[in-house]
């Protein structure tokens, strides 16, 4: 049974890689999904998965890549519209700011 968890990151994370990261560390761990920036600076992102898979995944997002300054993480379960951002040729998106 997977997981559908959304994400809001936010603090010192756009300008750093942060989306790029996201992308390979969901990918490393079997997760699909999307990540992208929003105009209010944070970052935001849905996982779709095994739940401990996904469960590492939010704890990584705590620390993000080197550059990140990461203040909070906001989670709760992702809704259908928000799954169905993902591209459908792709495993895990990279989305236009938001």
């Amino acid at each position: 049974m997977s997981t559908y968890c959304h994400v809001v990151v936010r603090g010192r994370v756009q300008g750093v890689g942060y989306r790029a990261w996201t992308e390979r560390a969901a990918l490393s761990r079997g997760l699909t999904g999307w990540v992208r920036n929003r105009r209010d600076g944070s970052v935001e992102a849905v996982f779709i998965g095994d739940e401990e898979a996904v469960a590492a995944m939010v704890g990584a997002c705590r620390g993000g890549p080197a550059g990140a300054f990461v203040e909070a993480v906001d989670q709760r379960d992702a809704n259908p519209g928000e799954v169905k951002l993902r591209r459908p040729d792709e495993l895990f998106s990279v989305l236009s700011t938001a």
